[in-house]
């Protein structure tokens, strides 16, 4: 038994191989080696697009490079079928993951339009070069059909590239040569049909001096159908109907260029109006406000200004509303990646939980203040807390104009008023003026945003406040006495809540009995009555008992004297 066991076990596992296979890995279709491929395949297909159509235009072009054309075309075929090849181990999402099993990609592939159209692109049409001759470019026009691929590198590019109006405007302006070289080409092409110099509108004859060089004859071509396809005008008025017709071609597809190039560019203003709206607040309706309620020049001034630096030192106030569409646990990491350094460097949120931390980072406001703006006065109620982000405030006296200190970056100041310390002597009152020297940007947090927050963390909290206390004590604002007063009444209080509890889970267990027993006594009931129900449903009804009184026949169940005989307690007995 065991040797055969042995022999089977021998024959069912495979041969080790000799060599570790290796396969081309499965390229995610969201990362960057499969963005940076698509970027490669922008230049054989542009360069089919561009090229094939002028040699086919031009021969002086097709004959006088014709080696360096053959080993373009091939190269871009050799790219086209690298291509296929990346796009077999090119994985998909299904259900939100990525598919990596290279047979379920190969057959998702095979079943798309992508598939047939990339085989297409590589029919080797060129095997007609041997009939035909090496100087027909035409045949490989079927390499247009790659196209779609150029379209999804520049979708690609678009997403990824941090100036994506720009990129449109580039990309309009792409399209726009590429109409504009096609068009000169089929003139040039209609020209030699028609005749070089046979009129004004065709290319002049080549037999004139300096028409017969190729750069002349694309140029004068390339600026003949920019003239028409612009609608600039003065252009020659054709004198054929293939002129004619061509002319009316141009025409008909610069109006649609032209609405095009319209759209876009109005497309490309309104996202960088858009952009800008949502960056920066609109001062044009603050500027008309204050100019149909005739606030003072100066404080306008002030105003204006504001804005101004907001604008030239690339300032936001609005974050929370940029940053509103993302996904919140996504708006945690970028928030966090931002401004973690600023939070962690106050001294009562050190050592806290990153948890805690990150749920902090998103209840941030950035805020910005003028030179000689006042961010809290002394007395006033404190309500928020101040993190110095940038620039430099003064704590000064009440003259506005004696200074006791200057808080740079990194500083903070009103932390304790939103902590509820015991015994804090100064309340939530404000106990200095703090102005602003320059242009200050700091991080406001308030005390209902951190109560919210430290609600879910109440380690954390016990934590902050015995910071805030050791901070208070260092200030000598802490009254010990008034701090175990409000201890002792605290603790009397959850004592008398602990008690109040307790005498409510007693009531509450009084109610379950009485609410158990009635429901016993309930169901007794129910019982008795369907009891009771079944020992009268037998019963002889009135008339049957008159009826046989009449006839002199007791009945059964009855005595001589036609009573009812009754069982024990006085009940009818049943039949």
């Amino acid at each position: 038994m065991s040797q055969d066991n042995k022999v089977k076990t021998t024959e069912s596992s495979p041969p080790a191989p000799s060599k570790a296979r290796k396969s081309l890995p499965v390229l995610d279709p969201s990362g960057d080696y499969y963005y940076w491929w698509l970027n490669t395949m922008v230049f054989p297909v542009m360069y089919n697009l561009i090229i094939i159509v002028c040699r086919a235009c031009f021969p002086d072009l097709q004959h006088s490079y014709l080696v360096a054309w053959l080993v373009l075309d091939y190269t871009s075929d050799l790219l086209y079928l690298l291509d296929i090849v990346v796009h077999f181990h090119t994985g998909f999402l299904e259900q939100g993951i990525l598919v990596m099993d290279k047979g379920r990609i190969s057959s998702r592939y095979v079943r798309t339009w992508s598939f047939f159209l990339d085989l297409a692109s590589l029919v080797p049409t060129d095997v007609a070069y041997v009939q035909l001759g090496p100087h027909t470019p035409m045949l490989r026009l079927n390499r247009f059909l790659r196209v779609p691929r150029l379209f999804e590198a520049f979708d690609r590019t678009e997403t990824r590239t941090a100036y994506p109006n720009a990129f449109r405007i580039t990309k309009l302006m792409l399209y726009i040569f590429v109409v504009i070289h096609w068009n000169s080409c089929l003139y040039f092409a209609l020209s030699r049909y028609l005749g070089f110099g046979r009129d004004a509108w065709v290319y002049p004859d080549p037999a004139q001096p300096g028409f017969e060089r190729l750069r002349r004859q694309y140029l004068y071509s390339f600026y003949f159908s920019t003239l028409i396809l612009t609608t600039v005008g003065d252009t020659p008025l054709p004198a054929q109907e293939e002129e004619y017709l061509f002319m009316v071609g141009d025409f008909l597809l610069a109006v649609m260029g032209f609405a095009t190039i319209m759209g876009s560019m109005s497309s490309v203003i309104y996202n960088m109006n858009t952009a800008d709206a949502a960056f920066y607040p609109d001062h044009a309706l603050v500027k008309k406000y204050m100019k149909l309620q005739h606030v003072n020049r100066r404080l306008q001034r002030r105003v204006i200004d504001w804005y101004q630096h907001l604008r030239i030192n690339k300032k936001m106030t609005n974050e929370v509303a940029i940053l509103q569409h993302l996904p919140e646990r996504l708006r945690a990491e970028v928030a966090v990646s931002v401004h973690l350094s600023t939070l962690s460097r106050v001294q009562i949120f050190q050592n806290c939980e990153a948890s805690l931390l990150e749920e902090l980072v998103l209840k941030l406001q950035p805020q910005t203040y003028s030179p000689g703006e006042y961010v809290c006065r002394k007395g006033d109620i404190g309500r928020e807390m101040y993190i110095i982000r940038e620039g430099q405030l003064a704590v000064v006296a009440d003259d506005g104009i004696t200074q006791y200190a200057v808080l740079g970056a990194g500083l903070y100041f009103g932390e304790i008023s939103i902590i509820n310390i015991k015994g804090n002597m100064s309340g939530n009152r404000r106990t200095a003026n703090i102005k602003s020297l320059g242009y200050s940007d700091l991080f406001c947090l308030s005390k209902e945003d951190l109560r919210e927050v430290l609600s879910e963390y109440p380690q954390a909290q016990a934590v902050m406040e015995e910071k805030g206390r050791e901070i208070l004590l260092k200030m000598n604002k802490l009254d010990v006495n008034a701090e175990a007063a409000e201890i002792a009444l605290q603790e009397a209080t959850e004592s008398r809540l602990q008690g109040l509890d307790q005498q409510l889970d007693d009531l509450q267990t009084k109610f379950a009995r009485l609410l158990a027993e009635l429901e016993s006594s309930a169901l007794k009931i129910a019982y008795r009555i369907e009891r009771l129900e079944w020992q009268t449903r037998e019963w002889p009804m009135p008339e049957e008992l008159v009826e046989a009184d009449d006839e002199g026949e007791p009945g059964e169940g009855t005595s001589k004297g036609g009573e009812v005989r009754t069982g024990q307690e006085g009940s009818p007995c049943p039949k």
